[in-house]
């Protein structure tokens, strides 16, 4: 059962469709890590040109995908409530596995390192237990 559904993500996240890309939260532990999933659709729209006939979820979506769990971990701080977190880094990144429609992508990113101003999350995706991608991820939060 989620934690999280969608509409409560949105509470902490400012991303909206078609770029919010977690469906629920399964396991929330503020300023620590988070567990997301996506459940992949057939009707995703990058799809339609991410492989015509051969339907391939994106690496560097499910990256995204990951940033969005962690971005809900750090946000999820009453003192980073209303922030916006920014990319600034994305390190030994290893796309593992193909993801299609019909799977469900479980996404769990621990924040390693968490200041006031920026941050550090350890992330997997993992389809059936195999892992699709792994890497670091580093942020920033938006000056307020």
């Amino acid at each position: 059962m989620a934690l999280l559904n969608q509409e409560q993500i949105k509470e902490i996240l400012p991303h909206r469709d078609p770029f919010l890309l977690i469906d629920e939260v399964e396991e929330l532990e503020p300023g620590v890590r988070a567990v997301a999933l996506k459940h992949v659709k057939e009707d995703e729209d990058w799809f339609r040109g991410h492989f015509p006939g051969h339907p391939v979820v994106p690496g560097v979506l499910i990256v995204e995908m990951l940033a969005q769990a962690g971005a809900v971990c750090a946000l999820s701080l009453p003192e980073n409530k209303g922030r916006i977190a920014l990319f600034t880094g994305i390190n030994d990144v290893k796309i593992r596995r193909q993801v299609t429609p019909g799977e469900t992508i479980r996404l769990e990113v621990e924040l390693i390192k968490l200041r006031s101003q920026a941050g550090v999350g350890r992330a997997t995706a993992t389809v059936n237990g195999e892992r699709a991608v792994t890497g670091e991820l580093t942020f920033m939060f938006l000056k307020d």
